[in-house]
């Protein structure tokens, strides 16, 4: 069960242990939203569209439907597995530019629910939890 806190609605600032993770393109052209806030702000690596880079952790969301997602997803929250001494913030990925709605995506971060480590949006939980 999920019992900590929720991503923050912005986020502006980190502390050095603590990682934004957003929605990206497989290209890594950082242009817009989320994209473009990890791209100032947090490190991301323009052309780099998947992983960690700086404070920032890419999950590509613009390839194709949503099961071209959750390789993404399960890659990420795999890795977030192996690096306990980060914090992971979880943002709306897919729910902006990319079209997607909150129910479509957040199922997909179901088994990152028992990982401590990944804060998630509220909306996100609203819907794991609501099954």
């Amino acid at each position: 069960m999920y019992k900590r806190e929720f991503t923050p609605e912005r986020i502006t600032e980190l502390k050095p242990d603590e990682i934004f993770v957003f929605g990206s393109n497989l290209a890594g052209l950082h242009g817009g939203g989320a994209a473009r806030l990890a791209y100032e702000r947090f490190g991301a690596i323009w052309g780099q569209g998947i992983g960690l880079q700086g404070q920032s952790y890419a999950i590509p969301t613009m390839q194709g439907g949503v099961e071209t997602i959750k390789p993404y997803v399960d890659e990420f929250i795999r890795f977030a597995q192996t690096r306990p001494d980060l914090k992971f913030y979880v943002t709306q990925i897919g729910c902006g530019i990319a079209g997607f709605k909150v129910d479509e995506i957040a199922p997909l971060f179901q088994t990152a629910i028992d990982v401590e480590n990944v804060i998630l949006p509220k909306a996100f939980v609203a819907v794991i939890t609501s099954d």
